[in-house]
């Protein structure tokens, strides 16, 4: 009976297959990564300090890819689509999609994180966030838990200034992403990459972190932001920090091209092409497009790369 019903809740249009890992993905990436600030925010950093936040995001991350890998490819991020997108590898009709998923996928999680603290069924945060907040959900102060779901920028950044570092810091996620996925560079084994993606987004955020929390993904931001928008922190979400809130939603799609626009050019553009004996069998490429998701890219096999992400 429990596979009858399995068959039939079976999608057969490979497009709604995608978008809804996409969803997932995101989900489980900003379950784990809100997650993990909600714990070490409302506890006042006795459960949990700054690096248990990166490591919460990076296996998050992680995750989040193992999910859905093997049907989308593991975005989980607009600006790793749009990457894919500009180098051919990815079609320009699915934008759109896996970017409404990701972002519904981030409101979602975002949203799961807030019904974690459910308690009074008359105020919907009414333990753990209300309770550091002294009672108001707010966006900005000492107790300020809005951040909890979002970025925002630290008092000393200007819009400037953040705009570069989500330049800086989504260049370097892609420029290590597409290395990560280049198996004529590096070979790395398909079950490592996941976790070299997450060590990615680790990284970054140990170093690249204290200026405005490395969002480095429109979707697991500005999701997570329309969830709070909705959920009682009004429009002081989208004015906080000089109307802050569109940097993670521009500045991160610069980013990503400029990362993958340096990693074509300095790295992937310069491999020797393949001699025919070098060429895989038909057999071969079978295999390869199963395990690795490959898509044919100017007459070369190349992996359509997992990635973040967050």
């Amino acid at each position: 009976m429990m596979e009858r019903l399995l068959r039939r809740c079976r999608i057969r249009n490979s497009l709604v297959r995608e978008c809804l890992a996409e969803c997932l993905g995101v989900y489980i990436l900003i379950l784990f990564g809100c997650g993990t600030v909600a714990q070490v925010t409302t506890s006042q950093e006795k459960n949990g300090q700054y690096l248990s936040i990166n490591l919460g995001f990076a296996l998050g991350v992680t995750f989040g890819v193992f999910v859905s890998r093997g049907v989308s490819g593991a975005h989980l991020n607009p600006a790793v689509t749009l990457s894919l997108c500009v180098l051919g590898r990815h079609p320009w009709m699915k934008l759109p999609f896996y970017t409404f998923f990701q972002i519904f996928g981030a409101f979602l999680g975002a949203a799961t994180v807030g019904l974690q603290y459910y308690g009074d069924l008359n105020k919907m945060f009414a333990d753990a966030i209300l309770s550091y907040s002294g009672g108001q959900l707010t966006v900005t102060g000492q107790t300020a838990t809005a951040g909890i779901f979002s970025t925002y920028p630290a008092e000393y950044l200007s819009l400037g200034g953040g705009f570069l570092d989500q330049v800086i810091g989504t260049a370097a996620l892609l420029l290590c992403i597409l290395a990560v996925g280049d198996q004529r560079n590096t070979s790395i084994p398909d079950y490592l990459q996941p976790l070299l993606a997450g060590a990615t987004v680790l990284v970054i955020g140990v170093s690249m972190g204290s200026n405005s929390g490395y969002a480095l993904n429109p979707a697991r931001d500005f999701g997570p932001r329309f969830f709070t928008y909705i959920a009682g922190w009004g429009d002081d979400v989208f004015r906080a920090g000089r109307g802050w809130w569109w940097v993670p939603l521009v500045a991160p799609c610069i980013g990503g091209l400029v990362g993958t626009l340096i990693y074509e050019m300095l790295v992937e553009v310069h491999h020797a092409s393949l001699s025919p004996e070098d060429q895989p069998s038909c057999q071969e490429t079978t295999e390869h497009h199963i395990l690795f998701d490959f898509v044919n890219v100017g007459g070369d096999d190349r992996p359509l790369i997992s990635g973040n992400f967050f």
